[in-house]
């Protein structure tokens, strides 16, 4: 049992070491992503956000991405003047502003970007059983809620800095 130990911590290490790989690698590909259409990664990001939401007020864009109203006004700001999204007036409340995607623009536009990636993906988890495949998706999806968790933790953190 001692034997394996040391097998398990090196294997968490180079999980953990792959991990900030991947971490790395992601960041930067969107990055590259956001120059090819004129954006910042952040607000390349949060138009990714409104592309799996649809419609949202700016309110609910802050949350979804921990930023405060005043950066997403800058980031709303950004991507209507590119042409990705427009502000829409709820007409029930005419204080509040729903962000509207415009799909077209960006499935003409930040779509075709991705097609050499999903290929690569496609191949990739083409090498891999359903059953791993399950696991792999496990730990995804959790590894994204972490990150999540995370985040909020330290948006919190920054907070209270910066409001004592």
């Amino acid at each position: 049992m001692t034997n394996d130990l040391p097998k398990r911590t090196e294997l968490l290490n180079a999980l953990n070491q792959a991990g900030r790989e991947l971490s790395t690698h992601t960041v930067m590909f969107h990055s590259a992503i956001a120059e090819q259409i004129g954006l910042s990664a952040t607000d390349h990001k949060a138009l990714d956000i409104l592309m799996k939401t649809g419609p949202i007020t700016a309110g609910e864009l802050a949350e979804l991405t921990g930023l405060t109203t005043g950066a997403i006004t800058g980031v709303i700001d950004r991507l209507e003047k590119t042409g990705f999204v427009r502000r829409e007036r709820v007409p029930s409340d005419r204080r509040r502003v729903i962000i509207q995607l415009l799909q077209d623009r960006a499935e003409r536009e930040i779509a075709p970007l991705f097609d050499s990636l999903s290929r690569a993906m496609t191949e990739l988890y083409s090498r891999y059983s359903d059953k791993e495949l399950a696991v792999i998706l496990d730990c995804m999806t959790r590894s994204s809620m972490a990150l999540q968790q995370e985040t909020a933790k330290l948006r919190l953190k920054t907070a209270a800095r910066d409001n004592p």
